[in-house]
């Protein structure tokens, strides 16, 4: 996480020091460097801190400010709100987008999230920094003083990509009025910090609460219209994807990202999935330098993972065999076993399209 520490006083420039160093020793030497209260914290983020003061620019600061909001994850002003609030005015632009930006008073008195508080990390921010001058922190989002989750933070904590910041501001704002809300899930490892919840998923129903105002749908389908009884239809609904499918590919050598993200995206129209919750592309150690295979994980946002004949073989009885297969890489079958080492449950079995095989597999976890 790139930020940028902003001072403005010799007081304010040894804040900036000493936050500098809390946030990177803290990734660095956790055990050593955190207090008995600051171990109750989980840094999952390394930090690059930049710090900036009155004498870094030979002209004015508001001259370099468009660049520091656009280049930063993160702005930590040591200063008065009102200075914070002039400086990054004019580029504020939507808390998808928007930096976090934090404010500590010049006399390390008060840490303040004042932008981008929860997609962007604002709040959780604060609360290091609070932790490390050891003073109060002060976050005035309504969920976050109701000790509930708004959605763009429930989503933030399980890697879930929000469908409609719209919807997603329908159901904090029920939230926040204390409304009944239902949450339907793939994932049976998710807790939504909210007491009036129904959670259901294909294990259980939690509650039998009645008169639900709206439905938050964690789903990695297409269209979840299967999902939404008819009663419900016309309730908000904010739809949440998770990164919960993994593809297993096997392709004859050559294959251009065109062919096998043109395979995918068919066979993912056949079966009502999206794209968006793909979460690995899996295949075998020899098909490593596969460039189509290589420039649709680029393209589809996500990670490959290879596996060697020794990792295949133990799994891949449970498959139908291929003597041709076997006879080029050395294992009975490819894609199967991949797409099963990645996820366990298998939702489409081996399909074929002219010269590549894909199957899918889906996981109910997280990770």
């Amino acid at each position: 996480m790139r930020i940028a520490c902003i001072s403005f006083t010799s007081s304010g420039k040894e804040i900036s020091k000493r936050i500098k160093y809390g946030l990177t020793c803290r990734v660095q030497d956790k055990e050593a460097m955190l207090s008995k209260t600051e171990k109750n914290f989980h840094y999952r983020n390394e930090y690059v801190v930049t710090e900036i003061d009155k004498n870094t620019f030979s002209d004015k600061l508001s001259n370099h400010m468009e660049d520091i909001f656009r280049n930063h994850d993160g702005l930590i002003f040591i200063s008065s709100t009102g200075i914070a609030l002039r400086l990054i005015a004019p580029y504020i632009e939507s808390k998808v987008k928007d930096p976090a930006v934090i404010v500590v008073d010049d006399m390390g008195k008060y840490s303040i999230s004042l932008l981008s508080g929860h997609i962007r990390g604002a709040n959780d921010l604060t609360l290091q920094i609070s932790s490390i001058l050891e003073n109060q922190p002060i976050i005035t989002t309504a969920s976050d003083g109701r000790g509930i989750d708004a959605v763009d933070t429930f989503a933030k904590r399980y890697n879930l990509e929000i469908e409609s910041m719209e919807d997603a501001k329908k159901l904090t704002s029920l939230m926040v009025e204390g409304e009944n809300i239902k949450l339907i899930s793939e994932l049976v490892d998710v807790e939504l910090r909210y007491d009036n919840v129904i959670k259901i998923n294909k294990h259980s129903i939690s509650s039998t609460l009645s008169d639900v105002k709206g439905i938050i749908v964690i789903s990695s389908l297409d269209n979840i219209k299967d999902y939404i009884k008819s009663e419900d239809k016309h309730k908000p609904i904010c739809l949440l994807r998770p990164k919960n499918i993994n593809i297993g590919i096997g392709c004859r050598r050559g294959k251009s990202k065109r062919e096998i993200l043109g395979a995918i995206m068919e066979l993912f129209k056949e079966n009502n999935l999206c794209l968006k919750s793909i979460n690995k592309i899996g295949t075998i150690d020899v098909k490593k330098d596969e460039e189509g295979i290589i420039e649709t994980s680029k393209e589809l946002n996500c990670s490959m993972e290879v596996f060697t004949k020794k990792d295949i073989e133990k799994v891949q009885n449970k498959f139908n065999r291929s003597k041709f297969v076997e006879s080029k890489v050395g294992v009975t079958s490819v894609c199967e076993p991949c797409a099963y080492l990645l996820g366990s449950e298998m939702i489409i079995s081996k399909k074929i399209f002219n010269g590549i095989t894909i199957a899918v597999s889906r996981s109910d976890k997280i990770g």
